[in-house]
C-alpha cells in the first residue's frame, strides 16, 4: 500500500513538473502606451494556440520607454520581448542584450526595398520591422493660390525656393515650415532632403561619409529657404508644424502620411506631393521602423521569437499596416493580396521614395548623433558658420559618434 502511495506521489510530482515546465510566461514591453488593437488580436491567438503560455502585455509612454528595457536588460531582468525603436538596435546587439533575427529568402523578398537595413548592423539582422513611415511635401493650396501661384509639386529645389520666395513676398504666411529643434526630427527632416540628394551618413562599410558636397549642398538649401521659413525655426520641431499649416501660417513643410488626416478639416485643399529632389540625386525620403526585439536571458527567447514573427508577417502586419495608416513595410501583392490600401491616393507618394530612400542611421549614442546634426542645421540657421565650415566640423564630430 505504501509503495502504491509513493508510486501515485511520484506520478502526481512529474504531473506537476511538466505542467510548470509548460508554463511560460512573456513579459512583453510595448512602447507607445497602448496595445493596438491588430496586435492585440494575434497575441491572443498565439495565447490560444499554445498552451500554458500567458503574455504579459506592458504599454509604457514613448518617453520612458526604451530606457526602461534598457536599463531592464542591464540589470539582468530583461523583458522577453520588446516593440521599440530600431536606432536602438546597435546599442543593445553591442551589450549582448538581444539575440539575432534570421529571415528566409523568401522572408527577405518580401520586404519593401530599404526597411530591411535600418535593423541591420555589422551584417546582422537584431530586431524584425513592425512600423514603417516615410514622408512627403505637403502644401496648403489655398496660401499658394493666394499668393499667385499653381498649386503644383516642385521637381527641385529651386523649384522648392522659388514657390517658398512666391508666398512669403505675396502673402502674411512663411512659404515652408523647417524643424529647427534640439529634437529628434530636426535631424529626419534634414536626412529627408539628404536623402533626395543622393547624400549618406555612413557608407556601406559603415565609415562617416556625411562630409561630402551632397550634404553641403543640402545646407546650402536650408540656407536658400531660411529667409522663407517660419519666423524662429530653432524653436520648431515638426511636429508642432502641423497648427501653423492648419492655421495657414506656413504653404508647406515635410511629414509622413499621418498629416493628411491631421490636416483634412483646416485645409481640405492640401496637395501631398513626393520631396523635391537636389541637383545631385532623385526625390527620396528617410525610412524609420520601429521593430521586435527578442531579448537575451529569459529562457524562453524560441517561444518569444515566434510571438515576433507571428505579429510582423503575413495578413498581421497588413492589419495593422492598414488601420494604423503606415507606410506598407511588405511588398502585400507579393503575398497574393489584391486591392491593396496603399493603391489609393495619396499612398503612391509615400511608397515611391522608399526606392530611393536611406535608412536612419543606427548608433550605440543616438543622442550623440542627433547633437550633429542639430548643430549643423542651427549654425546654419542662427549664421553661426559657412556651410563649408559647418559641414566640415559636422563630419569631424560624426566620426566620434558610436
Amino acid at each position: 500500500m505504501t509503495s502504491v502511495k509513493t508510486l501515485t506521489m511520484a506520478a502526481a510530482l512529474l504531473a506537476g513538473t511538466a505542467l510548470s515546465a509548460q508554463a511560460e510566461e512573456l513579459h512583453f514591453i510595448m512602447c507607445g502606451g497602448e496595445v493596438r488593437p491588430a496586435d492585440q488580436k494575434v497575441i491572443d491567438t498565439f495565447i490560444a494556440e499554445n498552451a500554458g503560455v500567458t503574455v504579459n502585455m506592458e504599454a509604457v509612454e514613448w518617453g520612458t520607454c526604451q530606457d526602461k528595457s534598457m536599463q531592464l536588460a542591464a540589470a539582468g531582468d530583461p523583458p522577453s520581448i520588446a516593440y521599440m525603436g530600431s536606432r536602438t538596435l546597435r546599442q543593445l546587439a553591442k551589450n549582448d542584450l538581444i539575440v539575432p533575427v534570421t529571415f528566409s529568402p523568401e522572408e527577405e523578398a518580401l520586404y519593401q526595398p530599404g526597411v530591411l537595413s535600418t535593423v541591420s548592423t555589422g551584417g546582422q539582422y537584431w530586431g524584425i520591422p513592425h512600423a514603417f513611415s516615410t514622408k512627403a511635401l505637403y502644401i496648403n493650396c489655398t496660401v499658394v493660390e493666394a499668393a499667385g501661384a499653381e498649386c503644383k509639386a516642385p521637381a527641385t529645389w529651386a523649384d522648392l525656393v522659388a514657390l517658398a520666395k512666391t508666398v512669403t513676398d505675396n502673402t502674411d504666411a512663411a512659404g515652408i515650415g523647417i524643424a529647427g529643434k534640439d529634437f529628434d526630427n530636426t535631424m529626419h527632416m534634414f536626412l529627408d532632403f539628404l536623402y533626395s540628394n543622393d547624400g549618406l551618413v555612413f557608407d556601406e562599410s559603415g565609415a562617416p561619409a556625411l562630409d561630402s558636397q551632397a550634404t553641403r549642398e543640402t545646407l546650402q538649401l536650408y540656407a536658400d529657404l531660411l529667409p522663407y521659413m517660419q519666423s524662429g525655426p530653432t524653436e520648431w520641431e515638426r511636429d508642432q508644424m502641423k497648427d501653423l499649416f492648419n492655421d495657414g501660417q506656413i504653404a508647406m513643410y515635410v511629414t509622413g502620411p499621418w498629416g493628411k488626416g491631421q490636416h483634412a478639416e483646416k485645409v481640405p485643399n492640401q496637395l501631398i506631393v513626393p520631396i523635391p529632389h537636389g541637383p545631385s540625386g532623385d526625390s527620396g525620403t528617410i525610412l524609420i521602423t520601429d521593430s521586435i526585439a527578442v531579448f537575451k536571458g529569459t529562457g524562453h527567447e524560441e517561444l518569444a521569437t515566434k510571438l515576433a514573427k507571428a505579429l510582423t508577417s503575413g495578413e498581421a502586419q497588413y492589419d495593422l499596416d492598414s488601420t494604423w495608416g503606415l507606410t506598407p513595410i511588405l511588398d502585400y501583392e507579393k503575398m497574393g493580396m489584391s486591392d491593396v490600401y496603399y493603391k489609393a491616393d495619396p499612398w503612391p507618394v509615400f511608397v515611391a521614395g522608399i526606392s530611393t530612400g536611406g535608412p536612419e542611421p543606427m548608433v550605440e549614442d543616438f543622442k550623440s548623433l542627433q547633437a550633429v546634426f542639430t548643430n549643423m542645421v542651427q549654425g546654419i540657421m542662427l549664421g553661426e558658420g559657412s556651410v563649408d565650415e559647418l559641414v566640415t566640423t559636422a563630419g569631424e564630430e560624426l566620426a566620434a559618434v558610436r
